[in-house]
């Protein structure tokens, strides 16, 4: 199993829309944050070995409507 981090900008006045469509349309995302700074949202991906990351992103992450831009980071381990 691969873990990615997906920080997610909106459109304006879209996150909360972005949120719902993550958690309810793709079986992939853990978790959706809120978050303050230059991002607006963090998501948490389960992702199978092999699946290829980039592909993912763009084909399920970056389509849907309301995302202005994304920025991926890929976890190595977990701890505690």
């Amino acid at each position: 199993m691969q873990t990615i981090f997906v920080m997610v900008k909106c459109e304006l006045g879209r996150a909360y829309d972005v949120a719902d469509e993550m958690v309810q349309d793709i079986e992939q995302v853990s978790e959706v944050h809120s978050t303050s700074g230059q991002y607006d949202l963090l998501i948490k991906c389960y992702l199978p070995d092999g699946q290829d990351i980039g592909h993912f992103v763009t084909e399920r992450i970056q389509t849907v409507p309301g995302i202005a831009d994304t920025f991926t980071l890929i976890a190595f381990k977990a701890f505690g």
